[in-house]
């Protein structure tokens, strides 16, 4: 009997993909959003195949009443408020803690209950970016800049301090077919703009939905827990450097201009500089790492050609 793998945010741009490696690998699921699944085109030919309870996760006495109900074997939490500079206004605080932290402290709380695994889908905002190094995933030296990261980090919190089977995913610059991202914006801009201007300061990695949830899915069929890492592999970028290859591989003739973050001062939110974060982890405990971000871009942009 295939094990039940409950999922949140699963029509978002993580958790979609989620949901489908799932049921590539005859994992059964019950998925869970706010949108209508027979609204949502990229998980109709799976309508027979999942049990989907379209849901308020800030509904806290629903989101453990279905839980409770369906009694998962694992949970992977992908639902999150991930809207950065809109999280830095004061009016909507309340709305991203109750999304971020409040969900899932009660998500903590159910898979302790059922004593089941837990996968967190956390951001390279939980650190400040200072230096040069990558973050290591065992490091706790936590200086969030933005509330958004701030939340995410106590998001971690409610797990860690409440479980020891737990996942937890640091990841950055995700880009997928569900969703907006900064490829899909930057194609977008390149239609109507000569030129366009982008940061050349904020250091990383880009992250390819589809590849990470192959390794999530890979995760949670072991019990190697503790923090990881997760990102394409490939050498540190800028988001210039990765605006340059998009172009490149799609032959725009549109000028980027490289800018500092300070030049470009658009942004309410502050970002981190250094988001380089260390994949040593996931090697280490025998996964597969992620292709290299260029393969990995070069098949994003022939999925958006589909």
């Amino acid at each position: 009997m295939s094990k039940k793998i409950f999922v949140t945010g699963a029509c978002g741009q993580i958790g979609v993909d989620v949901v489908n490696e799932l049921l590539n690998r005859k994992y059964e699921v019950i998925a869970t959003d706010l949108c209508e699944l027979c609204d949502y085109d990229l998980l109709t030919k799976f309508n027979d195949e999942i049990m989907y309870f379209q849901l308020d996760i800030k509904n806290e006495d629903i989101l453990r009443d279905v839980i409770n109900k369906v009694t998962p074997d694992i949970i992977i939490h992908c639902a999150a408020w991930t809207s950065v500079d809109l999280a830095e206004f004061e009016e909507n605080q309340e709305l991203v803690r109750k999304i971020n932290v409040e969900s899932t402290k009660v998500l903590a709380s159910c898979a302790k209950d059922l004593d089941i695994k837990i996968v967190y889908i956390s951001t390279d905002y939980v650190f400040d970016g200072e230096g040069v190094d990558p973050w290591k995933p065992d490091c706790n030296n936590y200086n969030p800049l933005n509330f958004y990261g701030l939340t995410k980090l106590y998001g971690e919190m409610k797990i860690t301090n409440a479980l020891e089977k737990y996942f937890i995913v640091r990841t950055s610059w995700v880009f997928g077919k569900n969703g907006k991202n900064f490829i899909k914006t930057i194609l977008e801009l390149s239609k109507v703009h000569n030129e366009i201007k982008v940061i050349n300061d904020q250091i990383g990695s880009p992250t390819y939905s589809f590849d990470l949830s192959r390794l999530i899915v890979d995760m949670i069929e072991t019990d190697k827990y503790g923090y990881y890492h997760i990102t394409n592999e490939g050498e540190y970028i800028s988001w210039y450097e990765l605006a340059k290859e998009v172009f490149f591989q799609k032959e725009i003739s549109t000028k980027i201009i490289p800018v500092s973050t300070e030049q470009y001062g658009v942004n309410k939110a502050i970002r981190p500089l250094n988001s380089r974060l260390n994949k040593e982890k996931i090697i280490e405990n025998g996964f597969k790492p992620l292709p290299v971000w260029k393969d990995a871009v070069s098949r994003f942009l022939k999925e958006l050609e589909v």
